[in-house]
This record gives C-alpha cells, sequence and structure tokens, in this order.
C-alpha cells in the first residue's frame, strides 16, 4: 500500500484526539502550581500554556524521530497496529484523567503501541532495547533528577529570602512564575507533541506515503501543535487540582523552583530525543518543592496513588492496544467496532465526571480525602 486510505486518515485522525487529551491531560504540568499560588488566573493560564506548546512543537523533531523509527520496527508495523495502540493510549489518559491522577500521556502512548505491535507483528517488531534506552531509564531517572534540582532550589530560595518582606518576596517570586511557568509550557511543546508527530509519520511510513527513515512533514509538524495547543486550553481541571493542591501546599518560591528544575531537564531530554513523561517530571518537581521547604506537608498518600498509576500505565495501555489490535486485524469492520467501542468508553467516561465537575472556578478547592480516590478527583 502506497497511498491514502481509509484506516490512514482514521489514523491520522485518532493520533489527533490522542494529541487533543494529552493536551488537556498535561496541562497540569506547567500550570498547576502557578494556578495553586496565584500567580496566574486558571482560564490565562492554560490560554498562555496552550499558545507556548504550539510553539514549543517547531522548536524540534529529534523526539518524533525517536518515535517513527526509534521503539518499533517500522519495516513490520502497519496503520491498523498504530491505530489500535493510540485506542490504548486515548483510553488510559480518559481513566487517569477522570480520576485525576497525573499519570504519564507518553507512556500510555508507548505501551499502547508496544502491545499493539507486539500482537500484531510478533516480539520482533519491538525494539527492546530503543525502549530501555530511550524511555524505561530516563523514566526512572528523570522524577528523580527533577525532585533532587527542585528541593535544593527551594531550600536555597527560602535561605536567601529569609531576611525579606514575605509580601514583597512572594510578589516577586509569583512574577517569576509566570516565566518558569510558561518555559515548561514551551518545553512540553518540544517533548509531547512531538509524539504525535511521530506516530503519524510511522503511519505515513508504514502505508508507503513517506520513506523509511524520513522526519514529519511540516504540515504533521502543525496539526500536532494544533491539536495539543487546543487540547491544553480546554485545561484537564481534575488533574490541576491533583498536582496543584492534592501533593503538598505550594507557596510561590517552591513553585518557581518546581517548573524551573521541570523546565531544564524536559528541554535537556528532547535536545537529546529522550521521550521521557512530563507529568513525572513535573510531578517530581513538585514533590522535590515540597521536601524544600521547612515543615512543608507533603500528601504520600497521593503521591503513591500517582506511583501505582504510573506503574501500570506502560502494561495497561500495552493490554488494551494488544486487543485492540487482535480485533483491528479483522478489516474495516474490526477497524469501525474500536472506533464504536472506544467512542462509548470516553462518552461514559465524560457522563461520569459530570456528576462532580471540576473546572476554572473550582480547581483551587481543597480536595476532600475521599474524593481523590473518586470521580471527585
Amino acid at each position: 500500500m502506497s497511498h491514502w486510505s481509509f484506516l490512514v486518515v482514521v489514523v491520522v485522525i485518532t493520533a489527533l484526539a490522542f494529541d487533543f487529551t494529552n493536551g488537556f491531560h498535561d496541562t497540569a504540568n506547567a500550570m498547576a502550581t502557578s494556578v495553586a499560588t496565584g500567580a496566574l488566573p486558571p482560564r490565562v493560564a492554560v490560554g498562555i500554556s496552550g499558545v507556548l506548546n504550539l510553539v514549543g512543537a517547531f522548536l524540534s523533531t529529534e523526539v518524533a524521530k525517536t518515535i517513527s523509527g526509534g521503539i518499533v520496527n517500522d519495516a513490520l508495523v502497519t496503520p491498523a497496529m498504530i491505530f489500535a495502540g493510540l485506542v490504548g493510549a486515548i483510553v488510559w489518559n480518559l481513566l487517569t484523567w477522570l480520576f485525576g491522577l497525573p499519570s504519564s500521556s507518553s507512556h500510555a502512548l508507548f505501551g499502547g503501541l508496544i502491545g499493539a505491535v507486539w500482537v500484531g507483528a510478533g516480539v520482533h517488531g519491538v525494539h527492546f532495547d530503543t525502549v530501555t534506552e530511550k524511555i524505561l531509564i530516563p523514566a526512572i531517572a528523570s522524577p528523580l533528577v527533577a525532585g533532587l534540582v527542585a528541593m535544593v532550589a527551594t531550600y536555597l530560595a527560602y535561605v536567601i529570602t529569609r531576611r525579606g518582606r514575605e509580601r514583597e518576596v512572594s510578589r516577586g517570586f509569583r512574577y517569576g512564575q509566570v516565566a518558569s511557568a510558561s518555559l515548561v509550557s514551551l518545553a512540553h511543546g518540544t517533548n509531547d507533541a512531538q509524539k504525535t508527530m511521530g506516530v503519524i509519520t510511522l503511519t505515513l511510513i508504514s502505508a508507503g506515503v513517506l520513506t523509511h527513515g524520513s522526519g514529519p512533514p511540516w504540515w504533521v509538524v502543525l496539526m500536532a501543535g494544533l491539536a495539543i495547543a487546543l487540547g491544553t486550553y480546554v485545561g484537564g481541571w481534575r488533574i490541576i487540582r491533583t498536582m496543584g493542591k492534592g501533593l503538598t501546599d505550594i507557596q510561590s518560591p517552591q513553585g518557581f523552583a518546581a517548573e524551573t528544575a521541570s523546565t531544564t531537564v524536559i528541554l535537556a531530554s528532547s535536545h537529546l530525543g529522550f521521550a521521557l513523561s512530563t507529568t513525572q517530571v513535573c510531578s517530581g518537581g513538585i514533590l522535590g518543592a515540597g521536601i524544600g521547604r521547612r515543615l512543608a506537608e507533603v500528601r504520600w498518600s497521593v503521591a503513591g496513588r500517582m506511583a501505582l498509576a504510573w506503574l501500570f500505565t506502560l502494561p495497561a495501555a500495552a493490554a488494551v492496544g494488544g486487543v485492540a489490535a487482535a480485533v483491528a486485524k479483522r478489516g474495516t469492520a474490526g477497524v469501525v467496532i474500536i472506533c464504536v467501542a472506544a467512542l462509548a468508553v470516553a462518552a461514559g467516561i465524560y457522563v461520569i465526571s459530570r456528576r462532580n465537575p471540576i473546572d476554572s472556578k473550582n480547581v483551587n478547592d481543597e480536595p476532600m480525602a475521599p474524593a481523590m480516590s473518586a470521580t471527585a478527583a
């Protein structure tokens, strides 16, 4: 097959749908602390983040190349496998959003693709050495590095400003947060938007539209950037509440330190082509900032639930991707079945979420303990 087909069009649309969910799922990474400290109004925060995600999408394509020609064998991959992998990632993103858990959209995508390709092409279709080097090792190291840097930065911020007037110090760091949160959004665009670019490019390669080893065309970069920017502007308020209010009590110096540490790690990884999880990086930064402030309360039970979500993301998305790939093998009928099932799941999750809505007006309300483990989170 060397032309655009119905399946290829469906895969591109599904990839952009994943990119949209990635945007609202990961808005919290950049803006949760700024919203929590009052440095930015909620709607202004997501607007700024959306624009800068779009800009960041044009700054680099190294991560996109890792996806399109790194973790799986593009010579064995078919559009049906990619479609199945995307479905697995979208379903996991929506489920974790419902529970307010800041899990990794990136790992959901990787897991879905790995499961689908494994079922569709066999174990040889997955480059496990690249998965280990570019995904698993960074997944362990990046939140630890971001947390350590944020912890030290937070401690130094309070030591350096301890003789200043609290109100003036807080105001100064709030201004700093506008810049640091903006940089996180820019960095997020350079890393996460590229993942969808890579998936679409992989689809076009597998369909024969592009040659093996090709990078993403300009229109793919533009569409991926617009999709993630729009999703970011919608605002994943449930996850913003968890990261801004659920993990620790955030003050402006902590927010500035967490965001600056996260930006540094994300931009460095984008340059090296590491497709890491910005969610894990930013969560590590927030935890580090909580530890770095004396007498700050860190809610380890919430952190524990997040860690469990991180642990299950790859295998859970891989399982859904694998099942979807098995059904999609049946041809157009199988693809239609998966589409209908995915839309039904998405609609069900949305209906459940409306029972206790969280939006820009109540995102800074303190989360109740029971709600953190139920749909109110």
